[in-house]
Order: structure tokens, then C-alpha cells, then sequence
């Protein structure tokens, strides 16, 4: 499809600098590409920018940058560094995500990946004991469950080749808000409580964190000197002060002392990669995803292919569930068999998200029964803590962005003298085929440790578009993202609220362990009673999950709706027509 740079020009420059005439179009191109051009750019721009983000201090800051001449991108950037300082227990420097980008001047879509990756002297069995046993805990507490961190060069990425302003003005909010701290909420105060351990065994962590060794009371400002000054090298350095030189130093000499792996040629080595988004397409819809070494782009897609296949709003309440869980267990199955980093496996892709291949599993489905995973052909085995954020400028150009440092407040581990809370991502990594990792997800040798290798991931950074309009969302919530981004996607193109979006209730099925995951009061007794007939086990949480954040821009009322979820603590911020 045409964009305005498809236009050949009516004159050109040499190498000399002389202006030479170009060749006179043919007028029957010309009239074809009149025709052509309403459609490329029928999107226009939308009446206001928006930014919902898993935290107030990070919306108002990307807010802050937009009126400043920034662009999404340059937004996207301060709003994940602000979220850097604010939500350790989600994300960080130490961590990484995946940033889905559209830019509306020539319509070019891309996934930044900036998925952390596997030490160069890691190996397939570095986690298990003698007996190739897993070791407990091994790949989540400490610098040993450490991932080589991709957030630092996903944004001076982002910065150099999408934004419009510096990044040392776009790290200014984050730099601020480090030294001045933040006021401790009961969310950080639950997380801090729940890795409480972890953040002990770290004598960096612990001052950071902590109070005196304990959680710190409502109301205590966590003021973070180090981080700060760490964000400064990077805002005067660019990517180079955090992957060289004495930063990157002081970080190998603190995992290498307790520990870990991590080298200075490791850090050298990391790199960025531009990902072409995935594509599908659902009832009109037009689905934008994200790619591998992301599952949730390839599970979204498999599942919108088998519930095409089916009217679901027509169903009775029970058999919807019931069928959008047998469509739930059948593409987790496949996410623990075939899913891995592509740029080391051979993925079936292809066929996995075929047309024919979803009537496959579509015909493997019973109505008046659930299919027990372990019957299932194929793989047979022995959240919360990560964040989102969805943008919107007034120019059209839009980021979706989930970001992580995997469990909470990551490895509990801090590189003393950086401020840098590591990741433990090392987790997401199949340690031995048919073993969970901390979410209960199972994975085969498609997902096993290599040197430099990326960890799959469930981040499920997501946009819709159509004639109705553009929607942008993502949550966190490890395992469970992808069916979350799936919920709210239907309430999307079912036509509800963005509301309703982000705070319907929630359930789950990731094929192991076999049971549907519930939120509490998300379903009746009566309905509990007619799954359970059907043979499936339920699961009742004690706690809701999740954290969406998402947009909508209605392009026939050329109105911009934005929500935060009601479970979380974050903000949901428009901007002045």
C-alpha cells in the first residue's frame, strides 16, 4: 500500500548538487495512486495524545516530554525510565521488553527487542545439581539467575532512530525522580514483603529497598542516589556508559563476586534487534502482536485463528468459557512445545498459524467435554511482576511496551555503587524439559539455555486497528498476558468501553498445570458448577492479576478513550484537544 514517501518526486539531487528532472509518471500510475492514497493514510491524526502507564509519576513525566516537542517514541522512553525508578519490583535498567512501534508518517511498524539474553558462559544444565535435578531457587535469587539487560539499549535505540529529542532530556524525569525519591504505596510494600529474602542476601538491595532490613513503612520515600547517577552516565553517554567502561565494570565485578557469570565481553556483545511484528487479522480487525522470542504475538494469533472458526457471541455463557478455554490450552500447548528464539531454533511458524491448521485443532474440540492436557498429541512433560504502557501523540504515532525484570523486584540482587536491580529472566529459559519455571510454564529444547540465546517470553505488547478505529494494549502478568490481551481484545471488537477493557474479570488456561485459573467473583456458582460437569478443574485466586493499560482512538467520532486498570495504581492521562 502507497504511503506519501511512495510518491516519486518531480525532481532530484545529484551527487554534485545539481537538481536534475525526474522521469514524467505514466498518468495511469498517477490516477492509481490517487486512488490508492485515501486509503493509506485514511487514519488522520487523532484529537489528543494519550498515555496510560502502571504508574501516575510515569504518565504525567511522558505527558511532561509530549509538550515539550517529543514524539511516542521520546514519550516511550521517559516513561519506561520513570518506571525504572518507581516500580522496581516490575521493571528496569537491570531488566528488558519489548517496545511495538507504529509511526504514522510513513506507517512503518516495528518491535524493538530488547529481551535480555543468556550469559556467553551459560550453559543447557547450569541450573541443575549431580543428579539433573533442578537446584532450588538457583535461577531466580541472585546475580546466577541474571540475564544480560536489554532496556538500557532498547531505549537509546528508540531515542536515536524514532525520537525527535535528546536523550539526555528525555532521561531528565527519571534522573529527578531518583534523586528526589518516591513515596512507598501498599502495592510496593506487598512486593517488598513477598521477596523480602532475596532483597536481604543483597546488602546493596537491602539500603536501596529496605528499611533497616524490613519493609518500609506507607509513606517512606525511597530516594535511589545511585541509580540516579547511573542514569546520568547513560543520559551523557548513551548506550556506551551502561555497557562500558566503569559502569559495566562495577556491574561484572559484583555478579562475578556473588556468584554469577556475567562478563564485560557479555555486555559488549548485547544487541538490540528490530523485530517485524506479527500480523493477523480477527472480524475486521487488523491484529499487530509481537514477534518472537515473544510467545504472545504467535498464542494470540493461533487463538484469534480458532475462535474465528466459531460465533462466540452468540453462545450461552458457559459454553463461550468453555470453548475460549479448550482454544486457551491447545496454543499454550503449542508455546511449550515449538516456542523459542528464533534466531537459534527452527520454528514452525507458518504452520502454526495457518488457517488450516487452526481447523485442525478446531476439529479436536469438544463441546460437552474438556480435553485433559496430558491427552493432547505432541508435548508431554515429566505476571504481576513485570509492566505496561500504551501511547498515543497527536500525530498518530503509537507504542504499545511491556517491560520486565521477570519475578519481583527481579533477582533481589542491586550492583553495589550502580543502583541497578538485576533481572532474573534466566527463569523463562526451559532449565530441563517438562519442569515449570516460577509461573508454572513448561517448555521443551526449543526454550533451552544457549549462550547468547534470548528466553521466550509471554509479553504480549498489542495493537488493533481498523475502519472503527486504533487500540493499544498490554498488561503484565507473566503466564497469564496473553490471555488477558486476549479478553480485552474481544471487548474491543464486541465494542465496549476501554472501561471495560481493562477491568473485566479474568480467567485462564495455560495447558499445565491443567485447571482454569479464576479471578475471585469472576464467575457465578452456577457457572463453576457447569464447567465443573464438563470435567474442567477450577482454580479460585485469592487475588485478581493484572495491570492492563490501553487506549482507543475512535476515528469516526475522532475521540481518544484511555483507561488504567482498576487493580493497579496507575494513570490514565489525555491531553488537551
Amino acid at each position: 500500500m502507497p504511503s506519501m514517501n511512495a510518491l516519486p518526486p518531480t525532481s532530484k539531487s545529484s551527487p554534485d548538487g545539481s537538481v536534475k528532472k525526474a522521469p514524467v509518471l505514466h498518468w495511469g500510475f498517477f490516477v492509481l495512486w490517487l486512488l490508492l492514497l485515501p486509503v493509506a493514510h485514511a487514519e488522520g491524526q487523532p484529537p489528543a495524545a494519550a498515555i496510560a502507564s502502571a504508574h501516575p509519576a510515569a504518565s504525567k513525566a511522558g505527558m511532561e516530554i509530549l509538550q515539550a516537542g517529543g514524539n511516542a517514541f521520546d514519550a516511550a522512553v521517559t516513561v519506561s525510565a520513570v518506571l525504572a525508578v518507581v516500580e522496581p519490583y516490575s521493571s528496569g535498567l537491570g531488566g528488558g521488553g519489548f517496545w511495538l512501534l507504529h509511526r504514522a508518517s510513513d506507517g512503518k511498524e516495528v518491535m524493538i527487542d530488547g529481551r535480555e539474553t543468556a550469559p556467553l558462559a551459560a550453559t543447557r544444565d547450569m541450573y541443575l545439581d549431580s543428579r539433573g535435578q533442578p537446584v532450588a531457587r538457583a535461577s531466580i535469587d541472585g546475580p546466577l539467575a541474571a540475564g544480560i539487560p536489554g532496556t538500557v539499549a532498547a531505549l537509546a535505540h528508540i531515542s536515536k532512530h524514532y525520537g525527535r529529542l535528546p536523550l539526555k532530556q528525555s532521561l531528565l524525569p527519571a534522573i529527578r525522580l531518583a534523586k528526589e525519591g518516591f513515596a512507598v504505596n501498599e502495592h510496593y510494600r506487598r512486593m517488598a514483603a513477598f521477596r523480602i529474602d532475596a532483597l536481604r542476601a543483597s546488602k546493596s538491595a537491602a539500603q536501596q529497598f529496605l528499611k533497616a532490613g524490613e519493609v518500609p513503612p506507607l509513606g517512606h520515600i525511597i530516594r535511589q542516589n545511585d541509580l540516579a547517577n547511573t542514569l546520568q552516565t547513560i543520559a551523557e553517554q548513551g548506550r556506551q556508559g551502561f555497557y562500558a567502561g566503569k559502569l559495566a565494570q562495577q556491574m561484572v565485578q559484583a555478579v562475578r563476586t556473588h556468584g554469577g557469570i556475567w562478563s564485560e565481553k557479555d555486555l559488549l556483545a548485547y544487541q538490540v534487534r528490530e523485530r517485524k511484528p506479527l500480523v493477523g487479522h480477527y472480524r475486521g480487525w487488523r491484529v499487530v502482536s509481537a514477534a518472537l522470542p515473544s510467545s504472545g504475538g504467535v498464542v494470540l494469533l493461533e487463538m484469534l485463528n480458532m475462535l474465528a472458526l466459531r460465533d462466540i457471541d452468540s453462545m450461552a455463557e458457559a459454553d463461550r468459557i468453555h470453548y475460549l478455554v479448550e482454544v486457551m490450552r491447545r496454543a499454550y500447548r503449542d508455546r511449550a512445545r515449538w516456542l523459542g528464539d528464533a534466531d537459534f531454533v527452527d520454528i514452525p511458524l507458518k504452520r502454526l498459524l495457518s488457517k488450516e491448521y487452526a481447523r485442525q485443532l478446531f476439529a479436536s474440540i469438544s463441546m460437552q467435554k474438556a480435553t485433559p492436557s496430558q491427552s493432547l498429541a505432541g508435548f508431554k512433560p515429566a505476571g504481576r511482576d513485570t509492566t505496561h504502557f500504551s501511547i498515543l501523540d497527536k500525530q498518530g504515532n503509537r507504542v504499545a511496551a511491556t517491560l520486565s525484570i521477570n519475578y519481583p523486584f527481579g533477582s533481589g540482587f542491586v550492583a553495589a555503587g550502580t543502583g541497578v536491580l538485576l533481572n532474573d529472566e534466566m527463569d523463562d529459559f526451559s532449565i530441563k524439559p517438562g519442569v515449570a519455571n516460577v509461573y508454572g510454564l513448561v517448555g521443551a529444547e526449543a526454550n533451552a539455555i544457549e549462550p547468547g540465546k534470548r528466553m521466550l517470553s509471554s509479553m504480549s505488547p498489542t495493537f488493533l486497528d481498523s475502519e472503527h478505529g486504533v487500540a493499544i494494549l498490554g498488561t503484565p502478568g507473566g503466564s497469564r498476558i496473553i490471555t488477558m490481551v486476549l479478553l480485552g481484545l474481544l471487548q474491543a471488537v464486541e465494542g465496549n468501553t476501554v472501561g471495560q477493557w481493562v477491568s473485566q474479570p479474568r480467567f485462564h488456561h495455560q495447558y499445565l498445570p491443567d485447571e482454569i485459573q479464576v479471578e475471585p467473583g469472576a464467575f457465578s456458582e452456577k457457572l463453576q458448577q457447569e464447567l465443573k460437569q464438563r470435567g474442567h478443574r477450577l482454580s479460585i485466586k485469592e487475588r485478581p492479576w493484572g495491570n492492563m493499560q490501553a487506549l482507543y482512538w475512535n476515528r469516526k467520532d475522532n475521540e481518544v478513550e484511555v483507561a488504567s486498570d482498576p487493580r493497579g495504581g496507575g494513570l490514565a492521562i489525555k491531553s488537551a484537544k
